[in-house]
Order: structure tokens, then sequence, then C-alpha cells
């Protein structure tokens, strides 16, 4: 029974590891000397475990099937819709002049609010995506295809929105799209050039990824738990006020639903339900996280840190209920 319970519910219980060791360690005294070291040790293990991840992944993924398919487009375009409402949104609240919100909020903190949802809908979808794609009856090398296109055009997006709202002199289009870019090619193309290796060289480890269905899925727990701790660290240590931070927290569950909802609607219709689900709706949050500090705000940061949570909430719900 304990056994099961696990295997249905790891990815919310990954988060409450992570939560839960972060404020143990930053709340008992004689555990901060420890913290001190092991922080350090967390920031290096969250992108070997994301690259182990993505590796076991790519490996099992066939390339003669990554092809371009009509249901990727029209994501894409559905997310082009989202940004350009969201930053209409925004770069109407920016607009000199106080404009009074209901509930006395402030339109400074209305921008705020919403860049943070901005964040999570501009964000490209995430590299992991595949390995829940999978586990839920998905076309892996679909996925993989969508994540490599959603990841270019962000890289190109970003550029050209964010100057709209946040006229800076160190956003130029080339210096954002080559940072961009190289995060993205860094997480996604290194490991998935030594998949394509494994499998069709190294057979008996890319037997063995075979036979070991769930290594890539616990794998990402493991990231998880480190990303959730370090979201709950933004959190306490945020300037911002709890009203905003509450209003975040709310904001960017209803942006998940949303985008969830669409996604499995046209998903059905185009007869890929799990595809569009997970390509719609669920993004890469780190690369999100340091686009809102560099770009943006540190408090817009928060949007993409509760979307972690709640992304991989509704991905545990659909587990346990492809399971059944």
């Amino acid at each position: 029974m304990l056994i099961r319970f696990i295997k249905n519910w790891t990815l919310p219980l990954a988060i409450a590891v992570g939560t839960c060791l972060y404020l143990l360690f930053a709340n008992v005294g004689a555990l901060q000397p420890s913290a001190a070291v092991l922080g350090p040790v967390c920031e290096t293990l969250l992108p070997t475990s994301i690259f182990l991840t993505l590796f076991v992944t790519f490996s099992k993924v066939d390339f003669h099937k990554m092809r371009l398919h009509r249901w990727q487009a029209v994501i894409l375009g559905l997310q082009l819709v989202l940004v350009a409402v969201v930053v209409a949104v925004v770069s109407w609240l920016k607009q000199p002049g106080e404009v009074v919100m209901p509930g006395s909020t402030s339109s400074g903190e209305m921008a705020l609010l919403f860049e943070a949802v901005l964040i999570c809908v501009i964000a490209p979808c995430a590299s992991a995506s595949p390995v829940v794609t999978a586990k839920l009856g998905g076309d892996l090398s679909q996925m993989t295809a969508f994540v490599l296109l959603s990841s270019t055009v962000v890289s190109l997006l970003i550029p050209l929105v964010f100057p709209l709202i946040e006229p800076r002199p160190d956003m130029a289009f080339l210096p954002a799209f080559t940072a961009i870019f190289h995060k993205l090619a860094t997480v996604l193309v290194l490991p998935l050039l030594l998949g394509a290796i494994v499998r069709h060289w190294v057979k008996p480890l890319y037997e063995w990824f075979v036979n070991t269905p769930d290594l890539a899925f616990y794998l990402w727990c493991c990231s998880l738990a480190i990303t959730s701790g370090i979201t709950v660290k933004n959190i306490v240590h945020s300037e911002a006020t709890a009203q905003l931070l509450a209003a975040i927290a709310v904001l960017s569950l209803i942006t998940a639903v949303i985008q969830f909802a669409i996604g499995r609607a046209v998903g059905h219709r185009m007869h890929r339900p799990v595809c569009c689900g997970q390509a719609m709706f669920q993004k890469n949050t780190g690369l999100a996280i340091w686009i809102a500090y560099t770009y943006l705000t540190p408090v817009a940061s928060i949007g993409a840190g509760c979307y972690v949570l709640w992304q991989n909430l509704i991905n545990s719900y659909e587990l346990v209920k492809c399971k059944k």
C-alpha cells in the first residue's frame, strides 16, 4: 500500500521533500552550517540531474519520427495569442498615470502581477516534458521535436516582446537571443546528441535504459525536489508583499489550468490530447526564472516558481488517472 502510494504521488512527494528540507535547514540553527555546504552542492546537482534525465529520455527517441506535425503549429500559434493578450495588458497598466484597479491595488502592482503571468505563458515547453508525455502514453518523438521547436521560437520571441514592456539599453535583440538560445542549446543539444550515440552505437546501455522505463522519471523527481526548495527560498526571501505573493500564486494556478485546458481541447480535436496538453502547459520554469531575473524583475520570477508546483500537481493527477 505504501509503495503504491509513493508511486502514484511521486511528484507531490518530491515537492514536499524539497520544501521541507529547505525549511528545516533554513530554520534550525544547528543545521545552518550544513546548509552553507549543501547549498552549492544542490546548485551543482540540479543541472546534473536535468542533464541525466534528458540523456536517458533522448536515448529512447526514434529520430526518424521527429517530423513536424500540424498540432505543433497550432499550439505555438495559441501560445503567441496568449502572449499578445498578456503583453497588451501589461503595456496598458504601465501607461503614464495611475490606474486604480478593484480592491485598491495600484497599477504598478498589477503590472508586476501580469508580468509574472507573462513569464508563465511565454516560457518554452519544458525540456523534461517528453518524460511525462511518454508515461501518459503520448508520442515521445513528436514531443521531443516540439521541445526543440518551442525553444527556438521562444528564443526569438522574448527579445522582440520584452522591450515593448520593459525598455532597457541592454535588451538588444542579438545579445538577448544569443544568451537565451545558448542556455537552451546547452541543456537540449548535448543530451540529444549523446542519446543518439547511445541508441545507435552503445546497445547494452540503450537496452538497459529501455528495460528501466521509470529511470528518467525518478531522475526528474530529484530535479523537482531541488527546484521546489529553491522556489520556496525565493518566495521566503522575496521583498513582495504577502498580498502580491498570494495573488501571483493564485493567478499562476489559473494560468496553468487555462493553458492545460486549451491544450487538451485542441488535442482532442487533433487526436493528440496528451501531446497537446503537455506542450501547451508544461513550461521550462528554470529558464523562465532566469529570464525574469535577467530581463524583468525578481518578483516576476515567483510566478514561474509557483507554476512549477501547480504544473506538477496537475501532472500527478494525470499520472494517477492514467494508471487507473
